[in-house]
């Protein structure tokens, strides 16, 4: 999956937002499962999994604050 962009993710609601975290999280643990196995070379895949996580994990916190930002 690309890099999604904050500006995008800002429009959606919390659960979609939590729904997109928990696709997201099974997409890293698939990944890093083939990298285990051989079956995936292409390490930079975790890292955009853990940026998109961590975007919608900091958006999330926002929206329940009451930041809009």
């Amino acid at each position: 999956m690309k890099s999604l962009k904050a500006s995008e993710l800002r429009d959606k609601s919390v659960p979609e937002l939590e729904k997109l975290i928990a696709e997201e999280r099974a997409a890293l643990y698939k990944a890093r499962r083939d990298l285990v196995f051989r079956q995936q070379t292409d390490t930079s895949r975790l890292k955009v999994h853990r940026h998109n996580i961590a975007r919608m994990l900091t958006l999330i916190s926002e929206k329940k604050r009451g930041g809009d930002k």
